[in-house]
């Protein structure tokens, strides 16, 4: 098992049941230390190889150890500082967390459920498309941020803001035709899917396939967890909590919710659903979620049939 710890300059890197050459416990974080590093990994051939999301410098060399055919998990760090609390790890080097992430690794692989942590293979496109999406958000935030500060500003410093605003809405109109042109040119198919159940716009389908890659690859449970929509218990002995969802990707669950508010006026089942949660004397948050919790477990089916389907064709 293989753990990698991320930094923007450098990884460091701790292997087990292996003796990693030296000059690769610790390499630069470009193409050519990816390339050494890979080819080193490949003679190995890890069970696992684990690091942490660290806001984008894991992602090059992710995609090329993924490329060279090893199983790659992205976690999220509260999971490695979890482990290393639970393991009394007090120190933290960089050295120490990857040693950290290649014991998590060794835990990790053991589960059945390995396989809903290892990061599916993010073609260029898809990769180009979520750095689309980001810069759509990103956008749309400077944009709510101004317009807020317009309500309050002076006289002398409101021709700036709406200066600002003016830029921030030709920039939002050029990062929307390239993201229409983007998933035209290469994800018509997938988009033409999503987009075919009542509630999914043009931005949720595009944010589903950037950012939610392993949709229709996963079980029911495991899509609505990953997206953070599963209600996990809080009981204990006699005590009864109440379930609560937490964790999965944020911005996933924020574009499935804006999409579940449409739906439950416009998409018939959601709506019933919706309606009944209510008559049954839900609370409208909880109806909600529910609803979430529905749309995206069809959104899972319909692109797991059709990826079935696409790959029985291929295979014929």
């Amino acid at each position: 098992m293989v753990g990698i710890d991320v930094a923007s300059a450098h990884v460091d890197v701790a292997c087990l049941g292996a003796v990693l050459p030296s000059e690769l416990a610790h390499v630069s974080n470009d193409a050519e230390g990816h390339s050494a590093l890979a080819d080193a990994l490949v003679k190995l051939q890890p069970g696992l190889v684990l690091m942490e999301a660290t806001g984008g410098y894991e992602a090059a060399l992710a995609c090329a150890l993924q490329a060279a055919g090893l199983r790659v998990a992205v976690i999220n760090p509260r999971m490695a500082r979890d482990f290393a609390r639970a393991m009394q790890r007090l120190a933290k080097t960089d050295r120490i967390d990857a040693a950290t992430l290649a014991e998590f690794a060794a835990v990790l692989a053991q589960r059945p459920d390995c396989e809903r942590f290892v990061r599916p293979l993010s073609e260029p496109e898809q990769q180009d498309l979520a750095a689309l999406v980001t810069r759509r958000r990103q956008l749309v935030a400077m944009q709510l941020s101004e317009r807020q500060r317009l309500r309050l500003a002076r006289p002398v410093t409101r021709p700036s803001i709406d200066a600002l605003l003016e830029a921030i809405a030709r920039q939002l109109d050029d990062v929307d035709a390239e993201m229409v042109r983007h998933v035209e040119q290469h994800h018509a198919v997938m988009a033409k899917l999503l987009q075919s159940v009542a509630g999914i716009g043009r931005i949720a389908a595009a944010t589903l396939i950037a950012e939610l890659p392993e949709l229709g690859r996963l079980n029911r449970r495991q899509i609505c967890a990953l997206v953070g929509v599963a209600p996990y218990a809080k009981d204990s002995g006699s005590s009864r909590g109440r379930r609560r969802i937490t964790g999965g990707r944020f911005e996933v669950r924020r574009a499935l919710y804006m999409a579940t508010l449409t739906a439950t006026r416009f998409n018939p089942a959601i709506r019933a659903f919706y309606e009944r949660l209510l008559a049954a004397g839900k609370l409208k948050k909880v109806a909600l979620i529910a609803c979430m919790r529905k749309l995206i477990t069809h959104l899972n089916a319909i692109t797991r049939d059709h990826l079935n389907a696409h790959n029985q064709s291929f295979t014929a």
